[in-house]
């Protein structure tokens, strides 16, 4: 691993002023900011003993888009910018969970093994590895439930859902990542099932893709 894959001293600060120079600390989110919240994810992330790699990964999972969120702050095609820049096992993380077309990947989570991912940028289907599938749902968690604890409103409606998307995949999660989902979320039965997540954009409007 390159001291570059590392989200620490000044290997974080070459890479918070990437995302500053992309604009992630003008764009409004849950909580203040893109930024915040991308930094935010990598302290839960790292709170919870992910390696290296998959924290400099939460940092950036929002640099290519997401299913939920359509504004990239670099464009796919230019994995290499990224790969210079945090490394390319964190790189791969970040396009794994940029390419995830959660409404077919999510209702496979916890039932279909092994798990087939959706590339949403080309259609087809793919089985990644376990360490990467692992890191995918630590890197779902700290995203959901960062966005979550700052937004009561989209609490109230899509957390019972992702408590039981969560639930279903506890085994491949960190031990400390279920502790927060538990402290966080309560199911509640006469809650709509809705277990894409709040989309993530500007006015964070659900459109049952997830974040």
């Amino acid at each position: 691993m390159t001291p570059s894959e590392s989200p620490s001293g000044p290997a974080r600060h070459r890479i918070e002023a990437f995302l500053r120079a992309h604009e992630a600390d003008r764009i409004p989110h849950p909580g203040g900011t893109l930024l915040a919240h991308l930094q935010r994810v990598a302290g839960l992330l790292a709170d919870w003993g992910c390696d290296p790699a998959v924290r400099a990964a939460g940092l950036c999972h929002a640099v290519y888009g997401t299913d939920g969120f359509d504004r990239a702050l670099l464009a796919p095609d230019r994995r290499g910018t990224l790969v210079d820049l945090v490394g390319a096992r964190a790189e791969s993380l970040v396009h794994l969970y940029a390419s995830c077309d959660r409404a077919a990947v999510y209702p496979r989570l916890g039932i279909d093994e092994p798990v087939v991912f959706r590339d949403r940028f080309t259609g087809t289907d793919r089985t990644p590895p376990e360490e990467d599938l692992r890191a995918f749902l630590a890197i779902t968690v700290a995203n959901e439930l960062d966005v979550l604890a700052h937004d009561t409103d989209l609490a109230a409606r899509y957390g019972p859902g992702l408590y039981q998307l969560f639930a279903r995949t506890r085994d491949r999660l960190p031990p400390a990542a279920w502790r927060a989902c538990t402290d966080l979320l309560r199911p509640d039965s006469g809650a709509p099932e809705e277990a894409h997540g709040p989309q993530e954009n500007n006015s964070t409007k659900a459109t049952g893709q997830g974040i």
